[in-house]
């Protein structure tokens, strides 16, 4: 069911771009590096959100791991274990 609709909707998708009608307008060389620019900067946004979050990411798929009991230091032996 979704299938067919999602098929239906890129054949609409399709045709509505197939027969657009042309711009008659002028781009400067100074739009070319606009677009370029802008895509940089969401390129350098997406790599500084995922460098804020790659742990975070990361240990969804690894799964938690435990932790350290309060009150105990790396590597002491705890006594009720």
């Amino acid at each position: 069911m979704t299938f067919l609709r999602a098929s239906r909707v890129m054949i609409v998708l399709a045709a509505s771009l197939s027969i657009a009608s042309p711009a008659y307008a002028y781009l400067d060389p100074g739009t070319g590096s606009m677009l370029l620019s802008a895509v940089f900067g969401v390129a350098a946004a997406v790599a500084l959100a995922v460098k804020m979050f790659w742990y975070r990411i990361v240990g969804l798929f690894r799964g938690k791991k435990r932790g350290l009991r309060p009150g105990t230091a790396e590597g002491a032996p705890v006594a009720d274990e």
